[in-house]
């Protein structure tokens, strides 16, 4: 079969098949009386072995390699492969998320996409300082995609720059709210604490559901973050989760000014001091925590809170009896 028809048939142009010859991929069986080159089938077969190895992104030196080393082990070069593809994938996909954002800003003209990927450049930056620039300047300059800023702040460990990406997300509303729910639910505890604490800064009614749900998160640190925002926001539903905060001394300070916020309701006065009594009076309720509850109880208004102080300034345990007697001297002052 001569080279014109062998192209025809298998796809492969005369010039690339001049080229397998020159490289010694392919070389035709013979020639014609008038010199010109003869494939065989066997040839045939070789040319379609080639563009198959082709085909799984092989170099042309590796498919030589590949048919023609009789101890050539595929094994190495397929897991490479595997890594480079994976790697072009990887790159691939980041190319079109940044497309995607930078479409999803509505730029107005090239200077708008410019200065939208200066920022999006520098969320990605190594510098820290960089980072926080652009997270400030994303709020207040050209609008960046809530995607951009939501993927940022999940993956910031630099306390500062999330600050100010929590920020710049909150200025977007609750535009974010569906992916940081997301986050939530991440099997990572680091960026299940960032999401939940970018949440705890958006204002609205969805947002302040999204964490009443949190409260319910076996993650104890997703839950400490729930309650004490909802603890600022006056819902009570917190309430058992800040006690717990307390006895257990996990932000127990912060815990006690939540309760202390929400103690400015009468109903839930009555309930803060019902609940501190109770882990009081708990067996399983050691010297340490009994002085924090009581210290508690000192911002508690109400009678409930009143005649437990009276009681425990006759504790047993007189660090607690000296708390609770201090603290009914305060009382009595205001």
């Amino acid at each position: 079969m001569l080279i014109g028809e062998v192209a025809r048939r298998s796809g492969v142009s005369a010039r690339m098949l001049r080229h397998y010859e020159a490289l010694g991929l392919v070389r035709p069986t013979g020639r014609t009386d008038s010199g010109y080159r003869e494939y065989s089938d066997k040839d045939i077969r070789r040319i379609f072995h080639v563009e198959s190895l082709r085909a799984l992104g092989l170099s042309l030196r590796d498919v030589g390699r590949a048919l023609d080393d009789p101890g050539f082990a595929p094994a190495e070069l397929v897991d490479d492969l595997v890594r480079r593809t994976r790697d072009r994938i990887a790159a691939e996909t980041e190319l079109l998320t940044r497309l995607r954002w930078i479409g999803a800003a509505e730029p107005a003209g090239w200077e708008d996409v410019l200065q939208i990927v200066a920022l999006l450049q520098g969320l990605g930056s190594g510098s820290a300082g960089t980072r926080q620039r652009a997270a400030l300047s994303a709020a207040e300059e050209v609008p960046v995609p809530v995607e951009a800023l939501v993927e940022a702040v999940l993956s910031e460990s630099d306390p500062n720059v999330a600050g100010a990406l929590r920020w710049a997300l909150a200025q977007s509303g609750e535009d974010g709210l569906a992916l940081l729910a997301e986050g939530l639910g991440s099997p990572a505890a680091e960026v299940r604490e960032r999401a939940v604490r970018s949440i705890a800064e958006l204002p609205g009614g969805a947002a302040t559901a999204l964490l009443r749900e949190a409260l319910t998160s076996p993650d104890i640190v997703v839950t400490g973050y729930a309650a004490l925002a909802l603890g600022g926001r006056g819902v009570a539903d917190a309430i058992p989760t800040l006690l717990d905060m307390v006895v257990e001394e996990r932000n127990d300070a912060d815990a006690a000014d939540a309760l202390s916020t929400l103690a400015s309701d009468p109903a839930s006065a009555d309930r803060i001091a019902a609940g501190l009594v109770d882990r009081l009076t708990h067996g399983g309720t050691g010297q340490p925590a009994r002085r924090r509850l009581t210290q508690a109880l000192a911002d508690i208004p109400g009678t409930t809170a009143s005649r437990a102080l009276v009681a425990l300034s006759h504790d047993d345990d007189r660090a607690v009896a000296l708390t609770a007697t201090y603290v009914l001297g305060l009382r009595d002052t205001r």
